[in-house]
């Protein structure tokens, strides 16, 4: 079976004053392992809320959000909150905005620690091999195998997105869900994290949603869509950033 998010009549609602405010409207997508679906839109058109409920973060009040991954379908939608967090661990990937690296840890130790979340007990001295071993072969396909003994101060910009990158593909997750990764680079860094992501992607065969407001690179994207007010359609006019 091949990795695969699929959204089915998403609807998620806020409380807003006396009524409730539409975040998502009956949202419809489909994203296969290996390629990228982008999600543009202005602020507050529900991109976030998006992401959210497909990283298991946020609930929706109606519709199907199904993983597809080698061990089977699971609605997100309804998992528990234990399921989720297991999900989360084990099958989903998340790059937020910032990076959010832990100011203590260095670049290797950024991404180990992903292997131990939930871990009631210390590994074995092999187990804790393998896991760097994996950690640093990450470090070195996002071109910071020379880093992975600098804690953040250390690291540009550009480099912490990078480690943002990897550690959200520690877990080999079936899906990996990505924030405006471009939004505090220059032109050229953001470029470089973008090649990555669409790298890294496609050797690793995630199924992805990347949110931007970049317009420059979505002519590369596998497929593009525009989001207003909740409402997510196809945005056949992507071609024209080229």
């Amino acid at each position: 079976m091949t990795t695969a998010l699929t959204t089915e009549d998403v609807t998620l609602t806020y409380p807003d004053g006396a009524g409730r405010l539409t975040a998502l409207n009956r949202v419809n997508l489909r994203v296969t392992g290996g390629s990228v679906a982008a999600i543009t839109g202005p602020s507050g058109s529900g991109k976030s809320s998006l992401l959210a409920v497909a990283s298991t973060l946020t609930r929706p009040d109606s519709g199907r959000v199904l993983l597809e991954t080698i061990n089977g379908t699971v609605d997100l939608a309804t998992a528990s909150r234990h399921t989720a967090a297991a999900l989360r661990r084990s099958s989903i990937g998340i790059g937020f905005q910032q990076s959010n690296l832990v100011s203590a840890l260095t670049a290797v130790e950024q991404l180990e620690v992903m292997s131990h979340l939930g871990q009631r007990l210390l590994t074995s001295p092999a187990r804790r091999r393998e896991t760097r071993s994996k950690a640093m072969e990450l470090l070195d396909a996002v071109g910071l195998a020379d880093h992975h003994a600098k804690r953040p101060t250390q690291l540009s910009g550009g480099q912490r997105q990078r480690v943002n990158i990897a550690r959200a593909l520690m877990n080999d997750p079936s899906l990996l869900v990505i924030d405006e990764p471009t939004s505090a680079l220059d032109t050229e860094r953001g470029a470089a994290v973008i090649d990555l992501i669409l790298t890294v992607v496609r050797d690793r065969g995630a199924a992805t949603l990347l949110v931007t407001h970049d317009r420059t690179h979505l002519h590369r994207m596998d497929a593009v869509y525009r989001m207003v007010d909740g409402d997510l359609a196809p945005d056949h006019t992507a071609h024209l950033a080229a």
